[in-house]
């Protein structure tokens, strides 16, 4: 019989939330934390593809380069994102083993660097947006603009930070190789941060650019190739609310597409929040998805069998 599979996309956060110091031993605990969530879907029969952010870990790294700059030279983001796919990689792939082990199940993990390409053409290019890395003062971020051609803005009172664009994923590499694994009973983590974004070159090669991909546009497209039955996004609520933090605050256990594209263009999902989110749902479903569940890391749990989170289908009619 053909099993289930499922993928869940989780923020950087948490294996490195805000108010802890970033210490490895912390991370290692986090990863320990994310791994059990991941073996009880597993044990739920579904096979897994994980994809995890990576923000607060390439700031870090941004920083630590920053810092050793007259000593060692820094590496480009692109190549940061490698190397934070391939630390968490190994932080998450550890601690499932280990969660593996304590079940009983027989099962293997393996991490893959994975290239996004995006097109050179994207609009984002010409507008970055997502500020990164260290801050800087105003007599650094104005040399760095002019030696590097870097853009650089003012962000909020406490420095000039580096803005790159955040362009779609179109493509992922290698994508018959994520589907393959978790056929075959593999557990898959996978677009570390959204991916290693890259571009198609004039040559038709692939070329590496400094951007940010989004974490859930990236496992929507990943959900879509590999046709998952379930994909799973954590973020830091349980449920999608309309009218968030007012008095009319309002949960939403289901809603179909359309719903979802209507709350959408009233504005209830802003594009700093759920707004990507929702997005990256609807294109899951619209191109032959069949669920997709929103809600916390606390409450996944009592998701899985309809007692929390926020489900969305292509429609509400019954099966």
């Amino acid at each position: 019989m053909k099993r289930k599979i499922a993928l869940i996309a989780f923020g950087g956060n948490a294996i490195l939330p805000d108010n802890q110091r970033g210490l490895q031993s912390e991370q290692m605990k986090n990863a320990q934390k994310a791994a059990r969530l991941m073996i009880h879907v597993a044990k739920k029969g579904y096979d897994l593809i994980i994809v995890h952010g990576n923000g607060p870990q390439v700031g870090n790294l941004l920083i630590q380069m920053e810092e050793a700059i007259t000593k060692i030279p820094p590496f480009s983001i692109e190549v940061c994102d490698a190397m934070t796919e391939g630390s968490i990689g190994f932080m998450l792939e550890k601690a499932i083993f280990n969660e593996l082990r304590k079940n009983s199940l027989d099962k293997e993990v393996a991490t893959l660097i994975t290239q996004v390409v995006v097109d050179r053409n994207d609009p984002a290019f010409e507008n970055p947006t997502k500020p990164i890395g260290p801050f800087y003062s105003k007599y650094r971020a104005q040399m760095l603009a002019r030696q590097k051609k870097w853009k650089m803005v003012e962000d909020a009172g406490r420095g000039f930070r580096k803005v790159v664009p955040s362009p779609k994923p179109i493509d992922i590499i290698p994508k018959r190789v994520i589907r393959d694994l978790v056929r075959s009973g593999i557990i898959v983590i996978t677009a570390g941060g959204g991916g290693i974004p890259v571009i198609i070159n004039g040559r038709g090669l692939f070329q590496g650019v400094e951007a940010v991909i989004d974490k859930d546009y990236a496992a929507s497209l990943i959900a879509r190739e590999a046709k998952v039955d379930l994909f799973i996004i954590l973020t830091n609520v349980e449920r999608v609310y309309l009218n968030y933090g007012t008095q009319e605050e309002k949960a939403i256990d289901v809603m179909s597409t359309d719903q979802a594209q209507t709350y959408l263009s009233q504005g209830q999902f802003p594009p700093g929040s759920m707004g990507p989110k929702i997005k990256a749902a609807i294109e899951y479903i619209q191109n032959g998805g069949k669920e997709v569940l929103i809600t916390s890391s606390n409450y996944l749990k009592a998701s899985l069998v309809n007692r929390s989170g926020t489900k969305i289908k292509a429609t509400l009619k019954e099966d």
